[in-house]
Protein backbone atom coordinates (compact mmCIF):
# COMPACT_ATOMS: atom_id res chain seq x y z
CA UNK A 1 0.00 0.00 0.00
CA UNK A 2 1.23 3.47 -0.89
CA UNK A 3 1.51 5.83 2.43
CA UNK A 4 0.36 9.54 1.40
CA UNK A 5 0.30 11.91 3.81
CA UNK A 6 -0.51 15.04 2.26
CA UNK A 7 -3.77 15.64 0.08
CA UNK A 8 -5.71 19.05 -1.11
CA UNK A 9 -9.24 18.52 -1.97
CA UNK A 10 -12.06 21.61 -2.68
CA UNK A 11 -15.80 21.12 -0.89
CA UNK A 12 -18.82 22.47 -1.61
CA UNK A 13 -21.62 22.38 0.36
CA UNK A 14 -25.13 22.34 -1.14
CA UNK A 15 -26.99 25.54 -1.76
CA UNK A 16 -30.38 25.74 -0.05
CA UNK A 17 -33.80 25.14 -1.39
CA UNK A 18 -35.54 28.18 -3.25
CA UNK A 19 -39.05 29.51 -1.65
CA UNK A 20 -42.16 28.88 -3.39
CA UNK A 21 -44.30 31.14 -4.55
CA UNK A 22 -47.93 29.53 -3.87
CA UNK A 23 -51.54 30.52 -3.09
CA UNK A 24 -54.66 28.31 -1.86
CA UNK A 25 -57.02 26.67 -4.52
CA UNK A 26 -59.55 25.26 -1.94
CA UNK A 27 -63.25 25.44 -3.15
CA UNK A 28 -65.21 28.36 -2.34
CA UNK A 29 -62.54 30.02 -1.42
CA UNK A 30 -61.82 32.03 -4.35
CA UNK A 31 -58.73 34.30 -3.15
CA UNK A 32 -57.01 31.82 -0.89
CA UNK A 33 -53.72 33.40 0.78
CA UNK A 34 -50.37 32.98 -0.09
CA UNK A 35 -49.31 29.41 1.10
CA UNK A 36 -46.02 29.18 -0.38
CA UNK A 37 -43.47 26.83 1.94
CA UNK A 38 -39.52 28.00 2.75
CA UNK A 39 -36.63 25.79 0.92
CA UNK A 40 -35.20 22.91 2.60
CA UNK A 41 -31.20 23.62 4.11
CA UNK A 42 -28.55 22.44 1.46
CA UNK A 43 -25.70 19.54 2.53
CA UNK A 44 -22.69 20.49 4.69
CA UNK A 45 -19.34 18.98 4.10
CA UNK A 46 -18.15 16.65 7.33
CA UNK A 47 -15.41 15.01 7.52
CA UNK A 48 -14.77 12.12 9.93
CA UNK A 49 -12.16 10.34 11.68
CA UNK A 50 -12.05 6.85 10.22
CA UNK A 51 -9.79 4.02 11.93
CA UNK A 52 -10.57 2.13 8.55
CA UNK A 53 -8.76 4.80 6.57
CA UNK A 54 -4.83 4.70 7.22
CA UNK A 55 -3.73 7.17 4.29
CA UNK A 56 -4.72 10.01 2.63
CA UNK A 57 -3.89 8.15 -0.90
CA UNK A 58 -7.84 8.19 -2.22
CA UNK A 59 -7.59 12.35 -2.20
CA UNK A 60 -4.91 12.51 -4.73
CA UNK A 61 -7.25 10.68 -7.47
CA UNK A 62 -10.86 12.19 -5.72
CA UNK A 63 -10.12 16.05 -5.50
CA UNK A 64 -13.68 17.42 -5.44
CA UNK A 65 -16.93 16.78 -2.85
CA UNK A 66 -20.07 18.48 -3.32
CA UNK A 67 -23.00 18.07 -1.14
CA UNK A 68 -26.06 18.19 -2.60
CA UNK A 69 -28.66 21.07 -3.04
CA UNK A 70 -31.71 21.68 -0.43
CA UNK A 71 -34.93 20.97 -2.22
CA UNK A 72 -37.47 23.93 -2.99
CA UNK A 73 -40.44 24.11 -0.61
CA UNK A 74 -43.85 23.19 -1.36
CA UNK A 75 -47.60 24.49 -1.48
CA UNK A 76 -49.72 24.52 1.90
CA UNK A 77 -46.60 26.28 3.70
CA UNK A 78 -44.43 22.57 3.07
CA UNK A 79 -41.01 23.36 3.76
CA UNK A 80 -38.77 21.46 1.30
CA UNK A 81 -36.44 18.83 2.83
CA UNK A 82 -33.21 19.11 3.50
CA UNK A 83 -30.15 17.79 2.21
CA UNK A 84 -28.09 14.86 4.22
CA UNK A 85 -24.72 15.69 4.81
CA UNK A 86 -21.89 14.76 2.71
CA UNK A 87 -19.20 13.01 5.59
CA UNK A 88 -15.58 12.60 3.98
CA UNK A 89 -13.58 9.54 5.71
CA UNK A 90 -9.81 10.87 6.76
CA UNK A 91 -7.27 9.03 8.76
CA UNK A 92 -7.17 9.45 12.54
CA UNK A 93 -4.35 12.23 12.95
CA UNK A 94 -5.40 14.60 9.60
CA UNK A 95 -5.12 17.96 10.13
CA UNK A 96 -7.43 20.09 7.50
CA UNK A 97 -6.04 23.94 6.51
CA UNK A 98 -8.42 26.22 4.93
CA UNK A 99 -5.67 26.81 2.13
CA UNK A 100 -6.99 30.94 1.23
CA UNK A 101 -6.53 31.26 5.37
CA UNK A 102 -4.39 28.83 6.98
CA UNK A 103 -7.34 28.26 9.11
CA UNK A 104 -7.02 25.03 10.89
CA UNK A 105 -10.60 23.73 10.38
CA UNK A 106 -10.35 20.69 11.72
CA UNK A 107 -7.87 18.42 13.87
CA UNK A 108 -9.01 14.45 13.91
CA UNK A 109 -7.33 13.20 16.88
CA UNK A 110 -10.29 11.05 18.11
CA UNK A 111 -12.12 7.71 16.01
CA UNK A 112 -15.57 8.86 14.81
CA UNK A 113 -14.63 12.67 15.63
CA UNK A 114 -16.57 14.75 12.78
CA UNK A 115 -16.30 18.10 12.11
CA UNK A 116 -18.41 20.67 9.61
CA UNK A 117 -15.97 22.05 7.35
CA UNK A 118 -18.19 23.91 4.80
CA UNK A 119 -21.68 24.28 5.73
CA UNK A 120 -24.79 24.14 3.52
CA UNK A 121 -26.84 27.46 2.41
CA UNK A 122 -30.07 28.39 4.34
CA UNK A 123 -33.44 27.17 2.50
CA UNK A 124 -35.27 30.66 0.96
CA UNK A 125 -38.59 32.15 2.30
CA UNK A 126 -42.08 30.91 0.48
CA UNK A 127 -44.56 33.76 -0.12
CA UNK A 128 -46.21 32.51 2.98
CA UNK A 129 -43.85 34.04 5.17
CA UNK A 130 -43.89 37.71 3.69
CA UNK A 131 -47.57 37.84 4.57
CA UNK A 132 -48.51 40.80 6.67
CA UNK A 133 -51.81 42.31 7.46
CA UNK A 134 -51.72 45.00 4.80
CA UNK A 135 -49.82 42.66 2.68
CA UNK A 136 -52.45 39.38 1.88
CA UNK A 137 -51.32 38.03 -1.54
CA UNK A 138 -47.29 38.60 -1.49
CA UNK A 139 -46.15 37.62 -4.88
CA UNK A 140 -42.16 37.24 -3.51
CA UNK A 141 -39.83 34.43 -2.35
CA UNK A 142 -36.14 34.20 -1.55
CA UNK A 143 -33.64 31.81 -3.22
CA UNK A 144 -31.38 29.68 -0.94
CA UNK A 145 -28.29 30.44 0.09
CA UNK A 146 -25.29 29.29 -1.46
CA UNK A 147 -23.53 26.53 0.16
CA UNK A 148 -19.84 26.95 1.06
CA UNK A 149 -17.03 26.82 -0.82
CA UNK A 150 -13.62 26.11 0.18
CA UNK A 151 -10.08 24.62 -0.87
CA UNK A 152 -8.78 22.57 2.00
CA UNK A 153 -5.43 21.25 2.88
CA UNK A 154 -4.67 17.44 4.34
CA UNK A 155 -2.14 16.67 6.67
CA UNK A 156 -1.46 13.38 8.39
CA UNK A 157 0.54 13.41 11.39
CA UNK A 158 0.53 9.54 12.60
CA UNK A 159 -0.95 9.24 16.45
CA UNK A 160 1.77 7.19 18.29
CA UNK A 161 2.84 7.04 21.57
CA UNK A 162 6.44 6.33 20.98
CA UNK A 163 8.30 7.12 17.92
CA UNK A 164 11.72 5.38 16.72
CA UNK A 165 14.34 8.22 15.37
CA UNK A 166 17.89 7.49 14.12
CA UNK A 167 20.14 7.65 11.25
CA UNK A 168 19.10 5.34 8.07
CA UNK A 169 20.46 1.65 8.82
CA UNK A 170 20.22 2.36 12.99
CA UNK A 171 18.05 -0.86 13.12
CA UNK A 172 14.71 0.95 13.73
CA UNK A 173 13.08 -1.70 11.63
CA UNK A 174 13.86 -4.86 13.14
CA UNK A 175 13.26 -3.25 16.38
CA UNK A 176 9.18 -2.69 15.51
CA UNK A 177 9.30 -5.68 13.78
CA UNK A 178 10.68 -7.96 16.35
CA UNK A 179 8.43 -6.26 18.91
CA UNK A 180 5.47 -5.95 17.59
CA UNK A 181 3.33 -7.31 14.40
CA UNK A 182 4.29 -4.45 11.76
CA UNK A 183 5.90 -5.69 8.18
CA UNK A 184 8.80 -2.95 8.28
CA UNK A 185 10.59 -3.91 5.33
CA UNK A 186 14.36 -4.73 6.77
CA UNK A 187 17.70 -4.77 4.56
CA UNK A 188 21.13 -4.24 4.78
CA UNK A 189 21.34 -1.16 3.21
CA UNK A 190 20.09 2.52 4.08
CA UNK A 191 16.31 3.98 3.48
CA UNK A 192 14.72 0.64 3.48
CA UNK A 193 12.04 2.22 5.41
CA UNK A 194 10.44 5.05 2.80
CA UNK A 195 6.95 5.33 4.57
CA UNK A 196 6.17 5.39 8.40
CA UNK A 197 5.14 1.98 10.13
CA UNK A 198 3.06 1.87 13.21
CA UNK A 199 2.65 -1.34 15.55
CA UNK A 200 1.30 -1.86 19.03
CA UNK A 201 3.40 -3.28 21.73
CA UNK A 202 2.25 -5.09 25.06
CA UNK A 203 4.95 -4.87 27.95
CA UNK A 204 3.32 -6.30 31.04
CA UNK A 205 -0.15 -5.90 30.22
CA UNK A 206 0.72 -2.61 28.95
CA UNK A 207 -0.05 -1.55 24.92
CA UNK A 208 1.57 1.30 23.40
CA UNK A 209 1.78 2.19 20.10
CA UNK A 210 5.35 2.48 18.08
CA UNK A 211 6.20 4.64 15.11
CA UNK A 212 9.14 3.80 13.25
CA UNK A 213 9.85 6.68 10.67
CA UNK A 214 11.89 6.36 7.78
CA UNK A 215 15.86 7.45 8.52
CA UNK A 216 16.70 10.72 8.98
CA UNK A 217 19.81 12.70 7.81
CA UNK A 218 21.68 15.92 7.97
CA UNK A 219 19.24 18.46 6.84
CA UNK A 220 16.57 16.56 7.62
CA UNK A 221 14.51 19.97 9.05
CA UNK A 222 14.95 21.63 6.16
CA UNK A 223 13.64 18.73 3.66
CA UNK A 224 16.67 16.31 2.72
CA UNK A 225 15.82 13.16 2.39
CA UNK A 226 11.46 14.35 2.88
CA UNK A 227 12.79 14.45 6.58
CA UNK A 228 10.53 17.25 7.20
CA UNK A 229 7.36 15.73 6.52
CA UNK A 230 9.00 12.27 8.42
CA UNK A 231 9.60 14.85 11.32
CA UNK A 232 5.85 15.53 11.68
CA UNK A 233 4.60 12.62 12.40
CA UNK A 234 6.89 12.44 15.56
CA UNK A 235 5.27 15.43 17.19
CA UNK A 236 2.13 13.62 18.63
CA UNK A 237 4.06 11.36 20.23
CA UNK A 238 4.93 11.19 23.89
CA UNK A 239 8.06 9.95 24.27
CA UNK A 240 11.00 9.41 21.57
CA UNK A 241 13.90 6.18 21.67
CA UNK A 242 16.64 7.11 19.64
CA UNK A 243 18.31 4.54 18.07
CA UNK A 244 22.22 4.80 17.48
CA UNK A 245 24.05 1.85 15.43
CA UNK A 246 26.89 0.03 16.16
CA UNK A 247 27.45 -1.73 13.55
CA UNK A 248 31.43 -2.05 11.83
CA UNK A 249 30.57 0.16 9.08
CA UNK A 250 28.12 3.07 10.63
CA UNK A 251 28.64 6.65 11.60
CA UNK A 252 30.40 7.31 15.30
CA UNK A 253 27.60 7.11 17.77
CA UNK A 254 28.32 10.17 19.50
CA UNK A 255 28.30 12.40 16.18
CA UNK A 256 25.38 10.11 15.45
CA UNK A 257 23.10 10.88 18.33
CA UNK A 258 24.44 14.81 17.65
CA UNK A 259 22.63 14.78 14.16
CA UNK A 260 19.24 13.71 15.27
CA UNK A 261 19.29 15.90 18.27
CA UNK A 262 20.30 18.98 16.48
CA UNK A 263 17.71 18.16 13.55
CA UNK A 264 15.12 17.71 16.14
CA UNK A 265 15.57 21.03 18.07
CA UNK A 266 15.58 22.71 14.45
CA UNK A 267 12.25 21.12 13.47
CA UNK A 268 10.64 21.66 16.37
CA UNK A 269 12.17 22.62 20.19
CA UNK A 270 8.75 20.97 21.47
CA UNK A 271 9.91 17.42 19.67
CA UNK A 272 13.45 18.16 21.03
CA UNK A 273 12.30 18.23 24.87
CA UNK A 274 10.77 15.17 24.53
CA UNK A 275 11.71 12.39 27.25
CA UNK A 276 14.36 9.95 25.21
CA UNK A 277 15.68 7.01 25.61
CA UNK A 278 19.05 6.57 23.79
CA UNK A 279 19.56 3.21 22.84
CA UNK A 280 22.76 2.04 21.34
CA UNK A 281 21.75 -0.51 19.20
CA UNK A 282 23.45 -3.54 17.40
CA UNK A 283 25.79 -4.98 20.41
CA UNK A 284 25.65 -8.32 18.64
CA UNK A 285 28.36 -6.76 16.07
CA UNK A 286 30.51 -5.67 18.67
CA UNK A 287 33.64 -8.43 19.43
CA UNK A 288 34.54 -6.78 22.46
CA UNK A 289 32.00 -6.16 25.00
CA UNK A 290 34.82 -3.54 26.78
CA UNK A 291 33.82 -1.46 24.03
CA UNK A 292 30.51 -0.59 25.64
CA UNK A 293 31.53 0.85 29.00
CA UNK A 294 34.09 3.01 26.87
CA UNK A 295 31.01 4.51 25.18
CA UNK A 296 28.55 4.89 28.25
CA UNK A 297 31.77 6.75 29.63
CA UNK A 298 31.50 8.84 26.77
CA UNK A 299 27.97 9.39 26.74
CA UNK A 300 27.97 10.17 30.60
CA UNK A 301 30.49 12.50 29.89
CA UNK A 302 27.46 14.72 27.95
CA UNK A 303 24.91 13.98 30.58
CA UNK A 304 23.26 11.16 28.23
CA UNK A 305 22.01 7.86 30.53
CA UNK A 306 22.03 5.58 27.34
CA UNK A 307 20.78 1.35 26.91
CA UNK A 308 22.26 -0.98 24.95
CA UNK A 309 20.56 -3.31 22.55
CA UNK A 310 20.80 -5.94 19.78
CA UNK A 311 17.07 -5.59 17.89
CA UNK A 312 18.43 -8.71 16.10
CA UNK A 313 18.56 -11.24 18.92
CA UNK A 314 16.95 -9.59 21.35
CA UNK A 315 19.17 -8.82 23.55
CA UNK A 316 18.06 -6.85 26.48
CA UNK A 317 14.68 -5.87 24.75
CA UNK A 318 12.66 -6.76 27.71
CA UNK A 319 14.86 -4.02 29.87
CA UNK A 320 14.39 -1.27 27.20
CA UNK A 321 10.68 -1.69 26.87
CA UNK A 322 10.03 -1.73 30.06
CA UNK A 323 12.45 1.42 30.24
CA UNK A 324 9.42 2.98 27.90
CA UNK A 325 6.49 1.95 29.80
CA UNK A 326 8.01 3.37 32.97
CA UNK A 327 8.46 6.54 31.08
CA UNK A 328 5.11 6.44 29.72
CA UNK A 329 3.21 6.56 33.15
CA UNK A 330 5.85 9.34 34.25
CA UNK A 331 4.03 11.18 30.96
CA UNK A 332 0.54 9.90 32.50
CA UNK A 333 -0.81 7.80 29.31
CA UNK A 334 -2.44 5.22 31.34
CA UNK A 335 -2.76 7.28 34.79
CA UNK A 336 -2.17 5.37 38.11
CA UNK A 337 -5.20 3.97 39.88
CA UNK A 338 -6.19 4.97 43.59
CA UNK A 339 -4.86 1.65 44.66
CA UNK A 340 -1.59 1.31 42.25
CA UNK A 341 1.83 2.22 43.51
CA UNK A 342 3.30 5.47 42.24
CA UNK A 343 5.43 4.43 39.91
CA UNK A 344 9.13 4.27 40.45
CA UNK A 345 11.72 6.67 38.76
CA UNK A 346 13.52 4.35 35.76
CA UNK A 347 17.42 3.92 36.04
CA UNK A 348 19.51 3.00 33.21
CA UNK A 349 20.40 -0.62 32.43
Amino acid sequence: MQFVDEATIEVVAGDGGRGLISFRREAHVPLGGPDGGNGGRGGDVVVEADERVATLLDHRYRRWYKAQHGASGGPQRRTGKSSDPMVVPLPVGTIVTDEATGEVVADLTEPGQQVVVAQGGRGGRGNASFATSTRRAPRIAQEGESGEHRILKLSLKLMADVGLVGLPNAGKSTFIRSVSKSKAEVADYPFTTLTPNLGVVRVDERDFVLADVPGLIEGASDGLGLGDRFLKHLERTRVLVHLISMGPDSMDPLKAYDVIVGELAKHSPELAARPVLVVLNKIDLVDDRYELELWTEAFEARGVEIVFLSALTRENMTKVLRRVVAMLEAEGLWGVEEDDEEPKPWSPI
